[in-house]
C-alpha cells in the first residue's frame, strides 16, 4: 500500500513538474530605472529568444528550469539563474556599459575594403545550415488610416552555399484582417517573405556602397561605439555633390570577428527633398523608407535576430490626386537551431506575404512576441483580439 502511495505522489509530482509556467521579465537600467526596450532574452535551455517591448517587458512559458541570459548591446550581459527566477514582472537592473570612446579610427586600409571583408565573413555564418522560427508582423496605412493587419508564427530553413542563402519557409500560424469597409487588396505591398530574409543573410543591401563607383557618391567615416569598446560604427552618408546616393548606412560592426552586429539604411528627410517627383500616372514617390536589422553572436552560432522596416510612397492617380501608401514590416526570431526539420511539399509557403493566406490560429503565439509598438498599434491589435 504504502508503495502504491509512493507511486502516486511521483506521478503527481511528475504531471506538475511537466507543466508549463509562465513568466515575465522587466529590464530596467540600474542607473537611471528606466525600462531598457530591445533587450534580448534568451532561454537556454530551448534557445528561444524574445526583444522587451516599451516597458522593458517580456513574457514566456517555461517547462522545466533553464538560465536565462539577458543582453542589449549598450548594457553588460547578465545571466539570470533560474533558482532566482520569479513568475510575475521579476524586475533585472542591467547596467550601462558608458563607454565614451567615439573618436574616429584611423586605419591604413580603405574603409570599403574593410567593409568588404566584413559583409564576406557575416554572409559566410550566415550560410551555415540552420532554422529560425521568426514571428512576422505587418502593418499597412492608407492615407494615413491603419487599414490592414496580418502576423504569424513561420519557419524558415536556411540552405545554400557562401556565396546566396536560399530558404524553405513553412507557416505554422497566421492572423489577416481588413481593419476598414473598403477593399484595399488592390494598394496592399506585402513583402516577400523568402526575398527579405534572403537579403538580410546575403547582405544584398550594401551592394551600392561596395560598388567602386561609390567613393565618388558617399563618405566612409568610421568610429568607436561610445557604448561598447569592442564595436566600430561605420557611417556612410550621401556627399553633397551625390547625383543618385540618397540611402545613409550606419553599421555596427566587431572588427576581431569581423561580423555585422546592426545596420540600419535611412532615406533623410533632406535627401528625400532632393528626390525629383515624377508626376506621371501610376508613379510612386518616396516619402520615408527605413531598414533596421539586428544580428545575434551566440558564441559559434551567428544569425538574424530581429527587423524593422518602413516603407511609405505617394502614388499618383488619373486626376493628378495622391494616395499615400505605408507599409510597416517586423521580424524577430524567437528559436534558433541547427537541426533541419522534416516537411511536406505540399507545406511549403510560396506566397509573397501573410495577406494571401487562410487564417490558422492554434494559440496566441502574439502573446509573447517581444516586440514593442505605438499606443495606436497596441489598441488596433487589443481590439483584434477582441473580435476573435
Amino acid at each position: 500500500m504504502k508503495r502504491l502511495i509512493l507511486l502516486f505522489v511521483l506521478f503527481f509530482n511528475t504531471i506538475g513538474f511537466a507543466q508549463d509556467v509562465e513568466y515575465s521579465i522587466v529590464v530596467k537600467d540600474i542607473e537611471t530605472q528606466l525600462p531598457i526596450e530591445n533587450a534580448t532574452i534568451v532561454i537556454k535551455k530551448n534557445k528561444q529568444v524574445l526583444l522587451s517591448d516599451g516597458d522593458g517587458k517580456v513574457t514566456f512559458l517555461l517547462n522545466g528550469s533553464s538560465n536565462v541570459e539577458i543582453s542589449e548591446t549598450n548594457y553588460e550581459e547578465l545571466t539570470l539563474p533560474w533558482e532566482s527566477l520569479k513568475e510575475n514582472d521579476f524586475v533585472v537592473y542591467l547596467k550601462n556599459k558608458n563607454n565614451k570612446l567615439d573618436e574616429i579610427v584611423l586605419s591604413k586600409e580603405n574603409p570599403q575594403n574593410i567593409l568588404q571583408k566584413i559583409v564576406s565573413n557575416s554572409t559566410a555564418k550566415l550560410a551555415k545550415p540552420c532554422r529560425l522560427k521568426a514571428y512576422v508582423r505587418e502593418f499597412f496605412i492608407l492615407n494615413n488610416k491603419y487599414s490592414y493587419y496580418n502576423d504569424g508564427l513561420v519557419n524558415f530553413q536556411f540552405n545554400g552555399s557562401q556565396k546566396k542563402v536560399n530558404t524553405t519557409l513553412l507557416v505554422e500560424q497566421n492572423r489577416s484582417y481588413s481593419l476598414i469597409e473598403q477593399d484595399v487588396s488592390a494598394d496592399l505591398k506585402g513583402y516577400n517573405l523568402n526575398d527579405i530574409m534572403e537579403n538580410y543573410a546575403n547582405l544584398k543591401y550594401f551592394d551600392p556602397i561596395l560598388d567602386s563607383k561609390a567613393k565618388k557618391e558617399y563618405d566612409f567615416v568610421t568610429k568607436g561605439d561610445p557604448t561598447n569598446k569592442d564595436y566600430f560604427i561605420m557611417t556612410i552618408s550621401p556627399l553633397d555633390k551625390a547625383k543618385k546616393a540618397v540611402d545613409t548606412f550606419e553599421i555596427v560592426y566587431d572588427p576581431e570577428k569581423r561580423l555585422i552586429i546592426r545596420f540600419s539604411i535611412i532615406i533623410t528627410p533632406g535627401n528625400l527633398a532632393e528626390l525629383t517627383e515624377n508626376k506621371e500616372e501610376g508613379a510612386k514617390n518616396i516619402t520615408r523608407s527605413i531598414v533596421k536589422v539586428n544580428y545575434k553572436v551566440d558564441n559559434d552560432d551567428y544569425y538574424v535576430l530581429s527587423s524593422n522596416e518602413e516603407v511609405g510612397y505617394d502614388v499618383v492617380l488619373k486626376d493628378k490626386a495622391v494616395k499615400n501608401i505605408q507599409v510597416r514590416n517586423n521580424l524577430i526570431t524567437t528559436n534558433f537551431s541547427k537541426n533541419e526539420f522534416a516537411y511536406d511539399k505540399s507545406e511549403v509557403f510560396k506566397e509573397e506575404s501573410l495577406f494571401n493566406k487562410k487564417n490558422n490560429i492554434l494559440t496566441n503565439y502574439w502573446n509573447i512576441d517581444g516586440f514593442s509598438a505605438t499606443e495606436e498599434e497596441k489598441t488596433l491589435i487589443a481590439d483584434l483580439e477582441f473580435k476573435m
